[in-house]
C-alpha cells in the first residue's frame, strides 16, 4: 500500500526578469513532488531586494505559472511585507551572540574575492570583521558561523557533507542600505510557512549547509533539500541572456504549445520516456526523485 506522507514545497522566485525555462523546471519538480505527496504548495515572491525587484514582473511571473497549472494553495507571499518578521529573528540571533556588525566596503569585497581560492571557485567572507564592537542594528550585519561541517541529505544528489565556513564563510544578513540579506529572509520564510520540501536550482547547494546552520541557530526545522541540474543551450553551453529568457510567452510566439511544453518539462524530469505532449495531471503518478536526472538538462535545438 502506497503511503503519502504530507508535505509543504514552496517555489521563490525573486521578481527581476521573466521565468525561464530552468525556473519552470524547478516549479514543476516542486508542484509535483507535493502533489504526489497528497501536501500544499505555496508560492513565494523573495523581492527583498528592492532595487532590482518589480512588482510588474512577480505579476507576470505569477500569470506563466497559473497558465502552465502551478498555483499557489493559499495567499502568495510577498517578502518586501514581512519586514518584522525579519527584524525580530536579527534580534534573536543578536541575544544568542551570532551577529557582528561590517564594515567591509563594496571594494574591500571585490579585493578579497580576487585573491587566490582554492576549490570550486567560491570565495567565502573571510572573517574579517569577527572581532568588530556591537555598534548597533543600523550597520552591515554578519551572521557568526559555527566551526565544523554539516552533513544533510539531498533527494537528487544524496548524502552531504560540507563546511560552510569554505563554502559561503559568515553571510550578510542585513545590509547597510536597510535591506534584509537572502540568506535571513528565505531561512525565516521557510520556517514561518512550514515548508519542509525545497526543490531548487543546483546553482544554490553551496549555500545549503550556511542556511542550516542558521536554521539552528533561530531554532527552525530542516526541511529536505533536492537540487536539480541546470537547463543548457542545446550544444551543451550556459545559456545566454537571449536563450535564457524563453519562457512561457516566448515560447509561445515560436509556436511552442502548452502541452508540448509541459511534455518536454515532464520528459526532462524523467516523467515520461519521450517528451511527448501531455496535461499537467497525467505527470503526477509518474514523477518520483529517483527518477530525475541529476545532472543538466539541454533545450531542445527547436526551440532555441
Amino acid at each position: 500500500m502506497l503511503v503519502r506522507m504530507s508535505i509543504t514545497g514552496r517555489f521563490a522566485p525573486s521578481p527581476t526578469g521573466i521565468l525561464h525555462l530552468g525556473n519552470l523546471r524547478t516549479a514543476l519538480a516542486s508542484w509535483l513532488s507535493a502533489r504526489k505527496a497528497g501536501g500544499r504548495w505555496i508560492i513565494r515572491m523573495e523581492d527583498v531586494d528592492g532595487p532590482r525587484c518589480r512588482r510588474d514582473l512577480g505579476e507576470a511571473q505569477l500569470r506563466d505559472l497559473e497558465r502552465l497549472g502551478l498555483v499557489s494553495d493559499g495567499p502568495v507571499v510577498w517578502q518586501s511585507g514581512r519586514s518584522l518578521l525579519y527584524q525580530e529573528a536579527l534580534a534573536s540571533l543578536h541575544r544568542a551572540r551570532f551577529l557582528y556588525p561590517c564594515a567591509c566596503t563594496r571594494k574591500d569585497l571585490q579585493v578579497m574575492a580576487s585573491a587566490p581560492h582554492e576549490g570550486d571557485g567560491l570565495r567565502p567572507y573571510p572573517g574579517r570583521c569577527r572581532a568588530r564592537a556591537w555598534e548597533g542594528f543600523g550597520r552591515a550585519l554578519r551572521f557568526r558561523l559555527p566551526g565544523g561541517t554539516v552533513a544533510w541529505e539531498d533527494r537528487l544528489l544524496g548524502p552531504r557533507t560540507e563546511d560552510p565556513a569554505l563554502l559561503t564563510g559568515d553571510p550578510l544578513l542585513f545590509r547597510r542600505d536597510g535591506c534584509f540579506a537572502y540568506h535571513l529572509a528565505v531561512v525565516v520564510d521557510d520556517g514561518a510557512q512550514g515548508v519542509s520540501e525545497v526543490a531548487r536550482g543546483a546553482d544554490l547547494r553551496p549555500v545549503t549547509a550556511t542556511q542550516i546552520r542558521l536554521q539552528e541557530a533561530l531554532g527552525l526545522p530542516r526541511p529536505a533539500y533536492a537540487h536539480l541540474g541546470m537547463v543548457l543551450a542545446p550544444d551543451g553551453s550556459r545559456l545566454g541572456k537571449r536563450d535564457g529568457a524563453l519562457g512561457v510567452e516566448a515560447l509561445a510566439a515560436r509556436g511552442v504549445a502548452l502541452p508540448d511544453l509541459l511534455g518536454w518539462l515532464g520528459w526532462s524530469l524523467g516523467c515520461q520516456a519521450e517528451a511527448r505532449p501531455c496535461g499537467l495531471e497525467e505527470l503526477i503518478s509518474a514523477f518520483d526523485w529517483s527518477r530525475v536526472p541529476k545532472g543538466d538538462v539541454r533545450l531542445p535545438a527547436a526551440w532555441a
